[in-house]
Order: structure tokens, then sequence, then C-alpha cells
């Protein structure tokens, strides 16, 4: 499904409600009595030894317990905070999380939480690799959010249309947007996802326009623009210039989350989210003749039978075999893909 838009929305940075910022009453259902006077923020950046927060008011360097680990939060995070001496209290449960495990790392890297829609960015040019689009669509159908492509760079070619078609063949009924992130044409393509109160987060390699979208969607003046870099133009890859998470206000009243460019993205924990973009396949599998069939040899295999058919692109069900395969080797038993509980700040409730 390739989307177009063309009527912008208005734009007001100042608007500071909580249900502007996000909230609902999934987060309102988990306030416990005698916690009415804490002020309810949103985690907007979070460094080594401090953490900013969007509230009603605008933003907060919030006060941390002791002992407090800042790799436990998540930019989009909703927090209690006494409001005197801005020293965090809680944590609230997260409607969604967006986090990947790096290679050697025990723990997941939080990515982003409480968001709607993720953004996954690619380019119309060497950077366009249907294979690790896929990679990204599994991450956010595991953690809930409504996965949107965006091309962008769509004015440097001549054949659009090539990308749109590879790309919304990637999963079922997924929105494709291309356009050119320097253009204010580019908030309007995207305004259906970016109204009060809904959450956008962006993902992508290096290089595809994700600080120049972020600029436009924002409406950022240029002192106070992300910095972009260049690509080089023998394979298409750019710098990092985004090198932490941030949470923007954007056009329309929408929020987005900022984040490093990731040209590696190991899948791990997204069994569910492999089913969902496989969907094709995962729906032959019951009707195999053997139920623990790995649709690669055995007899009554249904999923071979739409192969031979012409039903199923043979190279589709190479790439779930191997997605299939690294996402067991890399999650650990037992794990819980969806860690939308976060650990209790320390110190007392006051």
């Amino acid at each position: 499904m390739c989307i177009q838009a063309t009527v912008p929305h208005s734009f007001n940075q100042n608007s500071r409600s909580l249900a502007a910022l996000g909230w609902s009453e999934f987060f309102s259902v988990q306030l416990e009595p005698g916690e009415a006077d804490y002020a309810r923020m949103r985690i907007a950046t979070v460094h080594r030894s401090r953490v900013t927060a969007e509230s009603e008011e605008g933003p907060v360097r919030l006060s941390l317990p002791s002992q407090t680990n800042t790799t436990d939060f998540a930019v989009g995070d909703w927090v209690l905070v006494d409001p005197q001496t801005r020293m965090l209290v809680r944590w609230l449960e997260r409607r969604t999380l967006l986090q990947r495990r790096t290679v050697g790392a025990r723990n997941q890297q939080l990515i982003a939480a409480n968001v709607d829609t993720l953004f996954i960015v690619t380019s119309c040019n060497d950077d366009f690799n249907p294979a690790r689009l896929e990679r990204y669509l599994a991450l956010a159908n595991e953690a809930g959010t409504t996965p949107v492509i965006v091309l962008t760079k769509a004015d440097k070619v001549t054949e659009v249309e090539s990308y749109q078609q590879q790309a919304a063949a990637l999963q079922s009924g997924i929105a494709v947007v291309s356009l050119n992130a320097k253009t204010h044409e580019a908030a309007a393509a995207l305004a259906l996802w970016c109204r009060p109160g809904q959450t956008v987060a962006l993902v992508g390699s290096s290089g595809v326009g994700k600080s120049t979208l972020l600029n436009t969607l924002a409406a950022k003046p240029p002192d106070e623009a992300q910095l972009t870099g260049d690509i080089r133009e023998n394979d298409a890859k750019g710098r990092h210039t985004t090198t932490s998470r941030s949470l923007h206000a954007i056009e329309g009243g929408g929020w987005l989350i900022d984040t490093p460019g990731m040209r590696t993205l190991h899948v791990s924990d997204v069994a569910a989210g492999l089913d969902i973009l496989f969907a094709e396949i995962s729906e032959l599998a019951p009707t195999c003749r053997f139920r623990d069939c790995t649709h690669a040899y055995e007899p009554g295999c249904a999923v071979q039978a739409a192969v031979a058919a012409g039903m199923l692109d043979p190279a589709r069900l190479d790439r779930w075999r191997k997605l299939r395969e690294e996402d067991r080797e890399n999650t650990p038993s037992g794990s819980s893909s969806r860690g939308n509980k976060p650990p209790k700040a320390r110190g007392k409730r006051r």
C-alpha cells in the first residue's frame, strides 16, 4: 500500500497537555492510591549520568535515586516525578518497546518506548535492501508498533515505482511512502501518523535522511537543526550524525524519537514478529503433513508445494528460514521479548 497525502496539519509546539504528550488510559490505570500529586513526565533523552524529560511545563532534568542505572530507561518512557525535588519516583509499564540484542550482550538494548508508529527509513539508491527491511519489520511487529516504510531521495530517481513495489511486497498491508525529506510535502505525506498524542520513531541506516526528515517534521530553525551528513557515492553509505536517542515535538502535534543509524540488526526474540512478516508461510504451515515440518524436504509440505506452483517466491522462503534460524540461535531460553515492564526506581516512594 503506497500512501500520498497533501493536506498538512497545524503545528503547535506549545501544546503541553498530558494527552498531547502521549498520555492515555493505559498509563492512567497504573496509578496507585496516593500518587495523584506526582507529576507525570516522559523521558526525552538518556545519557550516562543524566536523564531529561518532557512535562506539561516543558523540558526537565530529572534527579535520580542513588544507584540508578540509566540504561534501564528508554526514550519515550512515562515516569512519575516528585514535583518539588524533580526526583524520579517510579517508571510506568510500557505499552510498546523497541529493543535489540547486540553481539555479545546479555541484555537487550532499549531503542524506544511507547511508540505508535515506526518509520523504517531507507533511500532510493544502493541502501535499499529488502532483506534488511524485513529485519526492521520483524522488530516493529514484535514490539506491537505499526511499521511504515519511508523511501527517501525519491526525487533522485526516475523510477521510484520499482522501489515502492519491492517494499510493498515485503509484508501484507504495509504502508509505503516515498518522498523528498527536505521539502515540507514530506510532513504532509506522513501527517496521518503524526497527529496529536501520537509517537513515531525513526530507524534506518546512516545516510538515508533520518536527520533531514526530523528537521522537516519538527520544522526546526537552522540553529536548532540536527546535523546531517553526506553519503559515499560508491556504496550509498553515510556517516553517523545522530549519536543518541531523543524525543522531539513535530508537525501535526505528535512526537518523534530519533535514533542512531543501524546498519547491522541481529534478530532475537522476534518469533511472533516473523510470523506476521511472513504471513504467507505461517498461514500455510498448519496444512503441512508433519506438524514440525521445516519446509525444506518433507513430503506433504504445503509451503514447498506453493513454491512449486509459483505462488511463493523461493528467495522469500530462504530469507524466512535464515531469519528464523538466527532468531532461534540469538534468543536465550526463557527470555521475554516484550520487556514492557521496566524495573522500579530504587528508593522509597513518598
